[in-house]
């Protein structure tokens, strides 16, 4: 039922953060605004494939 899914980042494209959603109540792609390790910022990220 649950997915797991990779957050990566806009700017730099790494891979940062792994989480799950639920396939059949969220039917679009995550996108998030987090913290980004390597550019050192808050950047949009969104979902990619584990």
């Amino acid at each position: 039922m649950r997915d797991q899914i990779v957050l990566a980042c806009e700017a730099c494209k790494r891979k940062n953060y792994r989480t799950s959603r639920n396939k059949k109540l969220s039917t679009e792609k995550l996108a998030r605004k987090k913290f980004c390790p390597a550019c050192r910022a808050h950047t949009l990220h969104k979902e990619g494939k584990v």
